[in-house]
């Protein structure tokens, strides 16, 4: 047999199998659809449990020499008065 003829033999043979499954398919979900007024009904009488995603992880606690550093930029540029850096300096200081 060919090189082409064998590839082209397999391309067909392929083709089948994807086109068996495909069909399968549209069969099950169409016998899905057939019994999801019963499944329904079931679904009605027993509650379904709730799914609950993991929680995401806590994010790290923030560093008190960033946070300084950050108040100091906003206290040069005039966003912050002496009293406010201060206090809030304070603040970081303390947790």
């Amino acid at each position: 047999m060919g090189m082409r003829r064998r590839t082209r033999r397999r391309a067909l043979v392929a083709g089948a199998a994807i086109a068996h499954h495909r069909s399968n398919m549209a069969a099950e979900q169409e016998q899905a659809g057939y019994d999801q007024g019963q499944a329904d009904a079931q679904q009605a009488a027993a509650p379904a449990p709730q799914y609950q995603a993991p929680a995401a992880p806590a994010p790290p606690p923030p560093d008190p020499y960033d946070q300084i550093e950050h108040l100091a930029q906003l206290h040069a540029s005039g966003a912050l008065t002496d009293e406010e850096f201060a206090a809030e300096k304070a603040k970081v200081l303390a947790s």
